[in-house]
């Protein structure tokens, strides 16, 4: 049995909206309702489109979006002053001595910490470098976000092409097996070809059936890298072409390690570990107060200034400062092991792209058409009685997996320059 290809597309994304859509609230989100329909409209969606809707309702976004507001919070903080503390203390005085005076007594005073300088600024500057580093984080998390939509978006179309693969060896083996019926009906050929047939389009129709189970888990992995309230059905336009070539590896490299986010935002994270060091290292100096306090009794009153200065006998802040140091350490470990591991990716990613380049040039140099030319050979020799099915079966496998191969080595290639474009910043330009 033969589906039509398209019928299989809707079905598929009619299976993934069965469980619903969900909004940035958690709420469930109308099918087919005027919300979703202002968010996306049609069945048809482009690259373009789906990169648009995953920056906007992404939560993987959002959340590197408020750390970047929480840490132009922190520069706020950082920069307030300690606040004075004022103290109010009434209350009766008795008689004890015949010269004693009763009455009330009222007490007030206020005391303000002086900050040191020192701390001051290291504090301030580890806030900043926080922020700067958090919005290299935010571009990280975009270019992430848009090379798995991109990913998606092409796993897709590779197994929307499988579908197409399948449907057509489908077909080329049920017509096989139409004429091989034929003969065995005249008497021209053994009913044991006829069993070799059906044997042959059970498998056909199994690997039907599983291209499109692949392509349903494909879109269910298109809308979760999407997180938008997608309509019940989508398809997805695209074409797996890759336009240009890479710069050499070592170029690529240099690139990378200059311009990545992750990078940069390990640097400032170096950065500001070495100022809350400082800042540790800074709060050892005492922190002196002013003091300031009135007092009226029933017969006098007085008022007295002071200076208040902590004497750092038994806590000295080792524990701080070494934890500080620690943290400056893991820091620059933590940089150090980013830089092996994006340079690792790039070359795994490099390698990827040479050998599926090299595959899709020798198939498209070749070997698919020596293959359909085997089919055609096997077939005409079939045909005349000169070969057996097992002939036509076998070349009918081999053009099966030789188209299979040629369109995973398209996958691969793109996906190769998928990431060797976010590895370099392409999109951003290094810049948050």
């Amino acid at each position: 049995m033969v589906f039509p290809t398209r019928a299989l597309h809707w079905a598929a994304c009619a299976c993934l909206s069965a469980t619903g859509a969900f909004g940035q609230d958690g709420a469930p989100v109308k099918a087919a309702g005027a919300s979703t329909a202002a968010v996306f409209r049609g069945e048809r969606l482009t690259m373009e489109e789906a990169l648009r809707l995953a920056e906007e309702f992404s939560p993987r976004l959002q959340v590197a979006a408020a750390q970047r507001e929480g840490a132009q919070a922190a520069i706020t903080t950082a920069r307030a002053y300690p606040n004075p503390e004022l103290h109010v203390i009434t209350g009766n005085q008795f008689r004890r001595l015949s010269s004693a005076e009763p009455g009330l007594l009222q007490h007030f005073s206020v005391s303000q910490q002086l900050e040191l300088r020192s701390l001051r600024e290291a504090r301030i500057r580890a806030a900043r470098l926080g922020h700067q580093g958090s919005r290299f984080a935010l571009a990280e998390a975009r270019l992430l976000l848009r090379a798995g939509v991109k990913q998606a978006f092409f796993q897709v179309l590779r197994r929307e092409a499988e579908i197409d693969l399948a449907a057509e060896n489908l077909r080329l083996v049920q017509d096989l097996r139409r004429r091989i019926g034929v003969q065995v009906e005249v008497g021209e050929a053994a009913r044991l070809e006829l069993t070799r047939a059906d044997a042959e389009v059970a498998t056909a129709q199994s690997f039907s059936r599983s291209a499109q189970l692949r392509y349903v888990n494909a879109v269910a992995w298109l809308r979760t890298a999407v997180s938008a309230p997608l309509p019940p059905q989508i398809h997805p336009v695209g074409a797996l072409t890759v336009d240009g070539a890479l710069p050499p590896l070592e170029e690529l490299r240099e690139e990378v390690l200059t311009r990545h986010p992750a990078l940069q935002a390990a640097k400032f994270e170096i950065e500001r570990a070495q100022a809350r060091l400082d800042m540790e290292v800074a709060a050892r100096k005492p922190q002196p107060s002013l003091y300031a306090d009135f007092e009226r009794q029933p017969d006098l009153g007085f008022y007295r200034f002071g200076i208040t200065i902590p004497t750092p006998l038994w806590n000295r802040r080792e524990g701080p400062i070494g934890e500080a140091a620690a943290a400056l350490k893991q820091a620059r470990a933590a940089a150090e092991l980013r830089r092996i591991e994006l340079t690792a990716e790039l070359e795994r990613a490099y390698g990827q792209y040479e050998v599926a380049r090299q595959l899709v040039d020798s198939f498209e140099r070749g070997v698919m058409r020596q293959a359909e030319s085997a089919l055609r050979g096997a077939e005409a020799a079939f045909k005349f009685g000169e070969r057996g099915i097992m002939e036509v079966l076998d070349a009918q496998r081999v053009l099966r997996t030789v188209r299979l191969d040629f369109l995973n080595a398209r996958y691969d290639l793109q996906d190769a320059l998928i990431e060797v474009e976010q590895l370099r910043a392409a999109e951003t330009g290094g810049r948050p």
